[in-house]
């Protein structure tokens, strides 16, 4: 049984449906496996608990949205 994980910051419901959809429909495809096979699970992590280059995303979002356009 094909299992998938994501992990990602916070997302929608509506992103959670259409990751699992899309994930599973497109593994199914490449692998050759029924989709009724598979399983997805969704790890959403706060932005304060993930980092890169040293900075945590909250403040990477931060100075995304209040750069000059």
């Amino acid at each position: 049984m094909p299992y998938i994980t994501i992990e990602s910051g916070a997302l929608t419901d509506r992103q959670k449906e259409a990751l699992i959809q899309r994930l599973t429909e497109v593994s199914s495809e490449i692998m050759g496996v029924p989709q009724e096979f598979f399983a997805v699970t969704i790890k959403e992590l706060p932005d304060q608990n993930f980092g890169i280059g040293g900075r945590t995303i909250d403040k990477i979002k931060a100075e995304y949205r209040n750069r000059p356009s």
